[in-house]
């Protein structure tokens, strides 16, 4: 016998979808044009060593791929456990991976200006 694999959907699927098509755009929307843009107060403002700027793309793009991995793989109905697993994982080895890039970045920009080394690359 054959299993009745119809889905009855009342349109919420359809709906979420949209919404979080819609939400990710408004986000990549306003990193392009921030991007564009380039306000020069968020140019010249530094916080932990870089621009105000690069630290706005840095959140929403970590917003973007925690509203994707949220919505689109599902996590939302996972458990409690494998939702923390997963995101606090990415969370952990990102914020390590600007840890490591800003603090070797700063090294060897340091090491460069006060004249140990040459700009010859």
């Amino acid at each position: 016998m054959a299993h009745d694999a119809t889905h009855q959907d009342d349109g919420s699927a359809v709906k979420r979808i949209w919404s979080v098509f819609g939400i990710l755009s408004l986000v990549t929307i306003v990193e392009v044009i921030l991007g564009i843009i380039k306000p020069e107060f968020l140019v010249k403002t530094t916080f932990i060593y870089m621009s105000l700027l690069n630290w706005i793309f840095i959140v929403l793009t970590l917003y973007k791929a925690y509203l994707i991995t949220w919505a689109f793989m599902h996590m939302e109905h996972e458990s409690k456990g494998l939702r923390r697993s997963v995101v606090w994982t990415g969370l952990f080895l990102i914020a390590y991976l600007l840890f490591i890039l800003l603090t070797e970045g700063d090294y060897i920009y340091e090491v460069y200006q006060n004249g140990q080394m040459t700009w010859d690359f």
